[in-house]
């Protein structure tokens, strides 16, 4: 028997699935009679009944439902291998963003980009999940980590800095700390960040901490209900040092081990929009930089990578 044609097959699925020829005719953008047109083609040349047709809609014969148990996983599998070539429009950009980035260094400065390309329909996606670029859903993604991911190009925005902080609850009456004095105060562990503080800087380390945290969201939540002194990414605390919600306690800061960048695939070099926004994004952090830097906070020298080093999880930056 000759092949039927795939997008007959296609039509069939999606009726048989709908139950209804209207319903399918609307998701593949058909009229009703081009959908009945494929559908009893197909019929023709297989030679049976697909569907017993009724006053409630469609029901499948049972060479229908035969055929659409061996079809369906097939044609989904084709739609699934072919999701990650689709080429994304141009006029809409997918961002994803770890929360704290997004809240405090990308969102108050976002208006700028809009009033430049307002055309682009943008979706920001806040989270910490890890991005697989290979499932299609996004053109680039702000991620903090040591810039080395597989299968994708990294770009250094900037780099950053630890510094303690606290609530202003924590302390009430009493004097801030000296930086002699923070390991008497009950410290907020994150990683191995308070050993090289003290290594870097000096003081007594505390016998314990009050609490430890995998990832820093917590820890900065914790930090400002009051629990006890953290070091804080400074992008992320400085509006709630502003705020009045945190406050600096000490000059002295620390680099962090890890930093802020740009991560996209390589399809992505081809979107007129994605291309913009990377261009506007490297204009924002370097007036960050610029900023630290004439407030007296002297940042390393920035670099840029195009790193494809192998990491545990091939095309996933790793989520910080």
């Amino acid at each position: 028997m000759e092949r039927p044609p795939l997008n007959a097959l296609q039509v069939f699925v999606h009726a048989a699935r709908a139950q209804n020829m209207t319903r399918a005719a609307e998701r593949l953008h058909l009229t009703v009679s081009a959908l009945s047109h494929q559908v009893r083609l197909l019929e023709q040349r297989l030679g049976f009944a697909l569907f017993a047709r009724g006053p409630r809609g469609l029901k499948l014969t049972a060479e229908g439902a035969s055929l659409l148990e061996r079809v369906a996983p097939h044609l989904d599998a084709i739609d699934a291998a072919m999701q990650p070539l689709a080429g994304r429009r141009d006029c809409m950009l997918s961002i994803s963003a770890l929360p704290s980035l997004a809240s405090s260094w990308l969102v108050p400065r976002l208006p700028r980009f809009v009033a430049r390309m307002p055309e682009l329909e943008i979706n920001l996606d806040s989270s910490v999940d890890r991005v697989d670029f290979a499932d299609g859903r996004f053109d680039g993604a702000l991620r903090y980590g040591g810039g080395h991911w597989e299968g994708v190009t990294a770009e250094l925005l900037f780099e950053e800095w630890l510094s303690p902080v606290a609530s202003p609850d924590l302390f009430g009456k009493r004097k801030h700390p000296r930086l002699d004095q923070l390991g008497d105060w009950p410290l907020l562990g994150l990683d191995d960040a308070w050993p090289r503080w003290f290594e870097r800087h000096g003081g007594k380390a505390p016998k314990r901490y009050v609490a430890s945290f995998s990832e820093s969201e917590t820890l900065q939540r914790a930090t400002v209900e009051g629990m006890g002194i953290s070091l804080g990414r400074e992008t992320v605390i400085r509006p709630l040092i502003e705020s009045g919600r945190l406050i600096a306690l000490v000059p002295q800061r620390m680099p962090s081990r890890y930093s802020h960048y740009l991560v996209y695939p390589q399809r992505s070099a081809q979107h007129r929009g994605f291309q913009a926004f990377r261009s506007w994004i490297h204009e924002e952090a370097a007036a960050s930089r610029d900023k630290s830097t004439s407030a007296g906070n002297p940042a390393r020298n920035p670099r840029r990578s195009g790193s494809t080093a192998a990491s545990r999880t091939r095309g996933k930056p790793a989520k910080r």
